[in-house]
C-alpha cells in the first residue's frame, strides 16, 4: 500500500500536504502526533475510503478497488455493528467478501474464538460492552483474512482491561507476519506495541524512525515537544 504526493483539501483547508507514505512488509506501523494532525483522515486515505485532491494511492502497484478490499482490514474508534447475533455480523461481513455460504459460519466461530469472545457469537452484538464490541470488530475484520490491519485509536475511551485484551490481540496479529499500522496519540501504546513509529504534524510525516529512536532521541523540534508532553500547535 503506497500513497504518493497526498493531498487532501476541504473549504480551502490543506489537511494532507503531500504525504509520501509506502506500508508494506511485516511489522506495527504507529502513527502518533496531536489531534488535527491528520492521522484518520491519512488512514481513511490510502485505504481507498475517500478519494485526495491531490497525488495517488496504489495497492500492490494497483488503484484501490473492490477486489482488493478485503485484503484490508479496518477498525474504526467506534465500532459499527448491525442489529443481530455477533455470530451474524461476522457472517455478513463474509458474505460482503464473497466468501461461500457454507464456509461463512465456520469462519465466523474461528474469528470469534481467536479474539477470545467465542462465548458471545449468540449474544446481540449491539449489547455488548464497549471492549466486547471493539474486539468483535477486530474478529470481523479478521475473517476476511486481510493482508493489513488498521486501526484507528482502536482503545479510545476503554478501560484498561479492554485495553489490554485488545493489545494482545494486536502483538498476535504482528507476531503472525501480517502488517499493522496503529494510530493513537498514546506515547505508552506506541511504546508497546510499534515497531516504527511515524509522527505526523499538519498534514505531514516529519519523521518516520524506528520505535527506539523515536522514542528515546526524535529528531524533529515538534516530536521531541510531543514527546515531553507539550502541546505542539
Amino acid at each position: 500500500m503506497r500513497g504518493q504526493g497526498l493531498v487532501f483539501e476541504r473549504r480551502g483547508r490543506r489537511l494532507l500536504d503531500g504525504v509520501d507514505i509506502e506500508v508494506g512488509g511485516e511489522g506495527t506501523l504507529v502513527l502518533i502526533g496531536p489531534n488535527g494532525a491528520g492521522k484518520s483522515l491519512l488512514v481513511r486515505v490510502l485505504s481507498g475510503l475517500i478519494m485526495p485532491t491531490g497525488g495517488g494511492v496504489t495497492w500492490a502497484g494497483h488503484p484501490p478497488d473492490r477486489r482488493r478490499m478485503s485484503k484490508l482490514g479496518f477498525v474504526f474508534q467506534r465500532p459499527v455493528l448491525l442489529r443481530r447475533s455477533a455470530l451474524a455480523n461476522i457472517e455478513y461481513a463474509l458474505a460482503v467478501a464473497g466468501v461461500r455460504r457454507a464456509e461463512r459460519t465456520a469462519r465466523a466461530h474461528a474469528a470469534l474464538a481467536r479474539a477470545q469472545i467465542g462465548h458471545l457469537a449468540e449474544s446481540p452484538a449491539r449489547v455488548l460492552s464497549g471492549g466486547e464490541q471493539q474486539l468483535l470488530s477486530i474478529a470481523r475484520a479478521l475473517a476476511t483474512e486481510p493482508e493489513i490491519m488498521i486501526f484507528d485509536e482502536p482503545t479510545s475511551n476503554l478501560d484498561p482491561a479492554a485495553t489490554k485484551a485488545i493489545e494482545g490481540l494486536i502483538g498476535t496479529i504482528r507476531a503472525e507476519g501480517k502488517r499493522v499500522v496503529l494510530i493513537t496519540h498514546d506515547l505508552g501504546q506506541a511504546r508497546r506495541l510499534a515497531d516504527e513509529v511515524a509522527f505526523l504534524h499538519h498534514g505531514r510525516i516529519i519523521e518516520r524512525t524506528p520505535r527506539e529512536v523515536f522514542l528515546a532521541q526524535p529528531r524533529s523540534a515538534e516530536a521531541q515537544a510531543f514527546t515531553r508532553g507539550e502541546i505542539v500547535l
